[in-house]
């Protein structure tokens, strides 16, 4: 089932929804507990779609392609590399990143990212797919030049609008081996399968929540393949992942900050 949020009404507060073919229907009651679908009542193609949750974590790990630390001359870690983007950074699909001012390096992460569904503590991996509620395409937006010369990365990760998510919640995925790819313009810049993560969704979840609980509405970014690149501004960006589908976002320069002064 693809889940998704959206407005049914043009002022009207957020809902629940699912996608049926090509419409979406309400879902009464929540994802996350006890609901009920009613049939497909809007075309989804004019549909308000929003992001597709309002996690509560957003969990990320850095690294976790060997190819994708080569090309940051990095040692591939030893332990999943955690770090947190907020949840002010998240969009939907259709929505703006905007390229703040403070940096000069702006770049597509393409990557998958889960969506936990039941809430758990040393999870163990066997038992990580029932904590699972299901798969999004994520964009973990980053100020390369931030990342370098802050030496951690709460700023460069933590950008509003840094966390295009979407363009749906699929809860039919198995992650062993799905394609993940980033095109920008069209022009494909990344391309990598799950099946060469460091770290298995499994692995991650356990560890992971060894460290702290994860609960339901948190989101896991899993890391990208290589083959990051900038974002200029009049870009459009398009991360696919197989199985969920595509999370397009045009990119546009921040509405107060303007551009950094030798961006282009």
């Amino acid at each position: 089932m693809r889940i998704e949020r959206w407005r049914p009404e043009m002022d009207g507060p957020p809902a629940w929804g699912w996608i049926d073919g090509d419409r979406i229907g309400r879902l009464e009651g929540s994802p996350f507990g006890e609901f009920r679908r009613k049939p497909g009542s809007a075309p989804l193609e004019a549909a308000r779609l929003l992001p597709p949750l309002k996690p509560g974590k957003i969990i990320c790990v850095g690294r976790n392609f060997p190819l994708h630390a080569a090309e940051h001359d990095a040692e591939v870690p030893s332990w999943p590399l955690l770090f947190f983007k907020p949840p002010t950074a998240v969009i939907a699909d259709g929505e703006a990143i905007r390229l703040p001012p403070q940096s000069r390096q702006v770049e597509h992460e393409a990557e998958l990212a889960v969506v936990i569904g039941d809430p758990g503590r040393w999870i163990a991996p066997q038992d990580a797919a029932r904590h699972v509620l299901g798969y999004c395409a994520a964009n973990d937006v980053t100020a390369r030049d931030l990342q370098r010369s802050d030496g951690q990365w709460t700023r460069a990760k933590g950008f509003d609008t840094f966390c295009p998510l979407g363009p749906w919640i699929e809860t039919e995925l198995d992650p062993a081996d799905v394609l993940i790819t980033c095109s920008v313009n069209g022009q494909m810049r990344q391309m990598g399968s799950t099946r060469d993560m460091v770290f298995s969704i499994p692995q991650l979840l356990a560890f992971i929540s060894s460290v702290m609980t994860l609960e339901a509405g948190d989101l896991i970014l899993t890391g990208t393949p290589s083959g990051v690149g900038l974002l200029q501004p009049g870009d459009e960006v398009a991360v696919e992942i197989e199985g969920i589908g595509r999370l397009i976002n045009p990119v546009l320069p921040d509405e107060r900050g303007g551009l950094a002064a030798d961006r282009k």
